[in-house]
């Protein structure tokens, strides 16, 4: 009885496995109605001949910004986080020289967002998150104008004190 078991808890497994496999196989006519993607939009790149997509760029600001909770008139933690901007190409020259600009702006929603609690508790949830995002896209935005598309925040951490 002991080297049966193994065996038949080997075969059942497998034959629910081949059995949920078979229950939850995708219908073929389904597949068949999706409609087909929309082609990436091509710009004629003229200095090699070549196609290449029109990408946004991707452009990391240079140091990190820390945040100070402040709570009951003192420090309790600090964020910090990186920020990315996504704008149009060829717009990184622009982007590094109103850097100090960006900056300050950044800071000062930075610093609003911490004021009003954004920061507290579980502070990176998908609407906590949006809130702050949508905030540093329109200070940012402000600032260059719809050359800047989109504000990515690519770390955050909080340390309490």
């Amino acid at each position: 009885m002991r080297k049966i078991l193994p065996i038949l808890l080997i075969l059942i497994g497998i034959g629910g496995g081949i059995g949920a496999g078979l229950l939850l196989r995708p219908d073929p006519a389904a597949k068949a109605a999706l409609p087909e993607c929309a082609p990436v939009e091509i710009a004629r790149d003229d200095h090699d001949g070549h196609d290449t997509p029109d990408l946004p760029e991707y452009i990391k600001l240079n140091n990190q910004f820390v945040i100070p909770i402040v709570d009951h008139d003192r420090v309790a933690s600090m964020v910090v986080l990186s920020i990315s901007l996504e704008a149009n190409p060829g717009k990184r020259e622009e982007v590094f020289s109103r850097e100090p600009k960006l900056r300050d702006i950044f800071l000062q929603v930075l610093f609003d967002h911490a004021n009003v609690g954004g920061f507290r508790g579980t502070f990176t949830t998908a609407g906590n998150m949006g809130t702050l995002r949508g905030a540093l896209l329109d200070a940012a935005q402000g600032v260059m104008g719809h050359d800047v598309t989109d504000v990515l925040i690519t770390d955050i951490a909080r340390q309490d004190v």
